[in-house]
C-alpha cells in the first residue's frame, strides 16, 4: 500500500508541476491576444474534455506525467488574427517563458510555507535572516546503511531516524556514537522512526574498535521564519537556481572533458575519461529517477521533505526550459531570435526541422538517461 501511495503522489507531483508550467503560457498567449484552442491534462489518448466558457477546450488524457497547451497558428511564420505567429516579438518572449516563470515562482511560494514550517537546510550557507531566524535541530538520522553490519542485519534502513538507543535519548550525532562504544559487544534496544511512525529493533552491536553499528549519521536541521519568509523564500529559490546552473555546468564540463580525453589521451587519461564520463552520468536524471526520488521521500521522509524535492525538480524545470535546445521553450525562443538577428524567415518547414531535430535529439537523451535511472534504481 504505501508503495502505490508513493507512486501516486510521485506522478501526481510531477504532473502538476509540469500543468502549472503549461498554465503559464496559456494565460500568457491569452493575455497577449493569442488564441489558446486546448489545455490538456495528460497525454492522449483523451478521457474527458469539455469546452469551458473562455470557447478553450479543457481535456483529461489517460497518459499522466505532464500536459499541453495547443495555441492557434503555433509557427512563427503564421499570420492570421489570434495565430501565436502574428502575435509581436515580444509577446512571444513573454508566452515562450512565462512556464518558466511560474515553475520559479512555484518554487518559490513552496519554500516560503516551508519557511514557516520548517525548511530543510540543503545547501552550504543557505539564505536566513539575522533576526528573525529559529533553527530547529532534527533527529540524528541514518543517512545510509552499510551491509552485514549489525544496522542492516537488524532491519534498519536509511533515513530512519534514531529515538533512543540503550534507553538513552540520542540529541546529537555524537551522543549516538558515543552510546554505540559505550555498549559495543552487547544487544541494545534501539527506537527509530520511519515514516512518522516509531518502532522498536534489537541491535546486537559487534566489539573492537572497528565498525560497530555499520551506518553513516547525519543530523539535519530546519530554520522557522515569521515576517521574513517570503524572502528567505524568494532568495533560497534564487540560491537553488545558482546551484542548478553550477551543476549544469560541471555536467558540461565533465561530459567534454571525459570525451575528449577518450579520444586523444592515453591509457591513464582513458581511465580519467572514464570517471569523468560516469561522474556526468550520475548526476543526471530523467523522470524515471526524478520518480525514483519522490517515491521514497512520499513514503517514508515526510511532507516537508516531499515540498522540498517538489520545489527543487520545478527549479529544475524552470532552469532545463530557458536552455537554447530546440524543442524546448528556450530553444525555441533562441530559434526565433536567431533568425530575426540574421534577417532571415523563418518559415514552418524550417521550424518544424529544427525543432524535430531537437525533439529527437530529446528524446533519444531521455531514452538513454530513463536506462540508466533503471540501472541505478535496480542497483
Amino acid at each position: 500500500m504505501d508503495l502505490i501511495v508513493g507512486i501516486i503522489t510521485g506522478v501526481l507531483a510531477l504532473t502538476f508541476l509540469v500543468v502549472v508550467h503549461e498554465l503559464g503560457h496559456a494565460v500568457s498567449a491569452r493575455r497577449n491576444g493569442v488564441v489558446v484552442e486546448e489545455f490538456g491534462i495528460g497525454f492522449p489518448p483523451r478521457a474527458w474534455s469539455k469546452k469551458l466558457k473562455n470557447k478553450v477546450l479543457f481535456t483529461v488524457n489517460w497518459l499522466p506525467l505532464g500536459g499541453f497547451v495547443k495555441m492557434q497558428g503555433e509557427y512563427d511564420s503564421s499570420t492570421k488574427k489570434g495565430d501565436y505567429g502574428a502575435a509581436s516579438f515580444w509577446a512571444k518572449t513573454k508566452i515562450l517563458l512565462a512556464g518558466v516563470v511560474i515553475n520559479w515562482i512555484t518554487a518559490a511560494v513552496l519554500l516560503t510555507i516551508l519557511a514557516v514550517t520548517g525548511l530543510p537546510q540543503v545547501i552550504p550557507n543557505q539564505y536566513s535572516m539575522p533576526g528573525d531566524t529559529t533553527t530547529i535541530p532534527q533527529p540524528v538520522q541514518l543517512s545510509s546503511v552499510s551491509g552485514n553490519f549489525p544496522a542492516q542485519k537488524a532491519g534498519l534502513q536509511a533515513r530512519d531516524k534514531i529515538i533512543r538507543f540503550a534507553g538513552q535519548e540520542v540529541k546529537t550525532t555524537q551522543d549516538f556514537i558515543d552510546l554505540t562504544h559505550k555498549y559495543a559487544g552487547k544487544t541494545v534496544e534501539v527506537i527509530y522512526n520511519r515514516g512518522g511512525a516509531d518502532a522498536t529493533v534489537k541491535v546486537a552491536l559487534k566489539t573492537g574498535t572497528g565498525i560497530v553499528f555499520g551506518a553513516s549519521l547525519v543530523q539535519p536541521s530546519e530554520t522557522r521564519s515569521t515576517w521574513s519568509a517570503p524572502i528567505v523564500g524568494i532568495a533560497t529559490t534564487g540560491q537553488l537556481t545558482w546551484e542548478t546552473f553550477k551543476g549544469l555546468g560541471q555536467l558540461v564540463g565533465n561530459l567534454a572533458n571525459g570525451l575528449v580525453l577518450q579520444v586523444t589521451g592515453n591509457a591513464n587519461d582513458k581511465k580519467q575519461a572514464n570517471a569523468e564520463l560516469s561522474a556526468a552520468g550520475d548526476s543526471v536524471a530523467g523522470p524515471v529517477g526524478i520518480l525514483g526520488v519522490i517515491f521514497p521521500a512520499a513514503r517514508q521522509a515526510g511532507l516537508t521533505q516531499l515540498t522540498m524535492l517538489v520545489a527543487i525538480v520545478s527549479i529544475a524545470l524552470a532552469v532545463m526550459n530557458v536552455l537554447p535546445i530546440p524543442a524546448l521553450d528556450g530553444g525555441r525562443w533562441f530559434t526565433m531570435a536567431a533568425f530575426r538577428l540574421v534577417r532571415k524567415k523563418l518559415t514552418k518547414d524550417r521550424e518544424e526541422k529544427i525543432q524535430a531535430t531537437g525533439f529527437m535529439a530529446l528524446m533519444a537523451l531521455v531514452v538513454l538517461v530513463t536506462v540508466a535511472d533503471v540501472g541505478k534504481l535496480i542497483k
